[in-house]
């Protein structure tokens, strides 16, 4: 290693060190490699992949790889980190959601575009597409009974509290209504086959059903999620006065706490064991035929050790017929429910899912909905 290379090995290290620097500016992962020379910043290997789609505004080099120039190294001294994000980040709405490393490719993306190529964070005006508080567009939708994507009229009116789609594009009556109050979007892009997948979930009649859809156009997809973000505050805002947003903000949107396949008996354990896919979104664990299915098959709610639900690792000695090896039995107060997974795993990462909503307390509210489950025929 000459004099000269080892001066800026030092030089590098030294930067990575200064306060902001040691995380990557838009995902946050920890220990960045990468650095554009242009913006200023430090960013992981991931998104130094997606400032090469901006390549006309950013130009990264790996910080461990390639040869740097003093002058580059002076340049993003200038800036760093901190600078940029009280630059580029200066006006970003509390709704936004702002993606981190676990996040999917799309949210990311966008995410870079809007904060260096669009400079939507600098500008309010810019923000419209997702603050306006009314959104009008066309979405493929996946069709409930033959899983084909159509292209569907998709209205969000906070005014009206809903979001609702047409079969036809010039049709007046919504073909569903979907109120605010129970809405959750959450990035499905593995599950649904497609990279701009986004799942849909409202309630109706008290029981959840999914929609599906996606855009071929990143921004496009992204901005109707943080209309519904947008939306679902300021309906939070409306329906809990003086609550402060720091509150608010985790309830905009959820991501689900597990999903995955695991096998289920009926209700008299007699039954054989049927493979079904399994959705644990909050504290309503749902079941599937198949993982895009518009209804659940049905819904379990689980809640808290205080009111009597635990779960064990285990199945009823008394269980008769083949199923999967390790299994997860939920007692709740009226009933146990036995399940099966395939690997020991997946068994202990279920567990581990449904001890962290058992081992929250119930909120008010939702004792409402575990009376509701109780009395369901």
């Amino acid at each position: 290693m000459t004099a000269d290379h080892k001066m800026i090995r030092q030089r590098v290290k030294a930067l990575l060190d200064k306060p902001g620097n040691g995380n990557c500016a838009d995902c946050g992962a920890a220990d960045p490699e990468w650095a554009s020379y242009t913006l200023g910043v430090f960013v992981c290997h991931s998104c130094s992949g997606l400032h090469r789609n901006i390549a006309q505004i950013s130009r990264v080099k790996s910080l461990i790889l390639d040869p740097w120039t003093p002058s580059e190294l002076e340049f993003i001294d200038s800036v760093g980190n901190n600078a940029a994000k009280a630059k580029y980040e200066q006006l970003v709405p509390a709704f936004y959601y702002c993606p981190t490393f676990k996040d999917c490719m799309v949210l990311r993306d966008q995410w870079i575009r809007a904060k260096y190529e669009r400079k939507e964070f600098m500008c309010v005006e810019k923000q419209e597409p997702y603050s306006a508080g009314y959104r009008e567009g066309f979405l493929w939708k996946r069709g409930r009974d033959n899983g084909q994507y159509l292209s569907r009229k998709f209205i969000l009116s906070e005014r009206e509290g809903v979001l609702k789609y047409f079969n036809k594009h010039d049709a007046k009556e919504p073909k569903a209504i979907m109120k605010i109050n129970t809405l959750n979007a959450t990035f499905q892009p593995s599950k649904m086959g497609t990279a701009h997948g986004l799942q849909i979930t409202y309630l109706k009649d008290n029981s959840t059903r999914n929609v599906f859809v996606y855009h071929e156009d990143g921004k496009e997809i992204v901005d109707w999620f943080n209309a519904i973000r947008a939306a679902r505050l300021h309906y939070l805002q409306v329906a809990f006065p003086g609550t402060p947003n720091s509150e608010l903000l985790p309830k905009l949107t959820r991501n689900y706490i597990k999903e995955g396949y695991m096998e289920k008996t009926g209700p008299k354990h007699t039954e054989g064991f049927k493979k079904r896919w399994f959705t644990m979104d909050d504290r309503r664990l749902m079941y599937f035929k198949d993982p895009l299915d518009a209804y659940a098959r049905g819904e379990v709610f689980i809640g808290s050790k205080e009111n009597g639900y635990t779960v064990l690792p285990e199945l009823p000695s008394s269980i008769q017929g083949y199923h999967w090896p390790f299994g997860i039995m939920i007692v709740t107060p009226e009933r146990k429910f036995l399940f099966a997974c395939e690997t020991e795993e997946d068994q202990k990462d279920w567990i581990a899912a449904f001890h962290t909503v058992i081992n929250r307390p119930m909120l008010p509210q939702e004792y409402a909905v575990e009376a509701y489950f109780k009395h369901k025929p």
